[in-house]
């Protein structure tokens, strides 16, 4: 059975699933590439609690510094990219190229496309906590965003960055 329940941040509403075990979904709502597969069965799980506990620490400014229990499902591919955006520093950024080549390296590859790569960061279904918010254009670019463009710029800024340096 899948579970939800609602968070509501500074700068939008999220939609937080579960398996009972696992978060299995976070989005903000009305976000791009979101399918609400699951049945509104609000719910009050321990890891709801300890996610919402994470979401509060992250947007009070701060680096969590532990990760609830998290469970990715997709391609052989998809799951590559979102374990690659796990590995990107809280306050830091990458490009989707970045990726492409480490991909591409560790599969004995000359070139990744890094429209691959968006494409399968744009189906993270765990915002925030799987940041794909960190990873940007060539030349300090902000592109792409499910959440919306504006999200990315306030959680870049929630972190430090200064976006004013970037490019739309």
């Amino acid at each position: 059975m899948e579970y939800m329940c609602k968070y509501s941040s500074k700068i939008g509403n999220l939609i937080i699933t579960s398996n009972g075990i696992a978060i299995t979904g976070i989005w903000f709502e009305n976000q791009k590439n979101f399918i609400n597969t699951f049945e509104e069965n609000e719910s009050d799980l321990s890891i709801f609690k300890e996610t919402k506990k994470w979401l509060d620490i992250y947007f009070s400014g701060k680096n969590p510094n532990f990760i609830p229990d998290i469970y990715l499902e997709g391609s052989e591919f998809r799951m590559k990219v979102w374990e690659f955006l796990k590995q990107i520093p809280y306050g830091k950024t990458t490009t989707y190229g970045d990726i492409a080549k480490k991909i591409a390296q560790e599969k004995g590859i000359n070139k990744m496309s890094s429209q691959a790569v968006g494409s399968a960061i744009a189906h993270n279904p765990i915002s925030i906590i799987v940041p794909c918010h960190r990873v940007i254009g060539n030349n300090n670019k902000l592109t792409g965003y499910a959440g919306g463009l504006d999200k990315k710029i306030e959680l870049l800024k929630l972190e430090g960055l200064d976006v004013s340096k970037m490019s739309i």
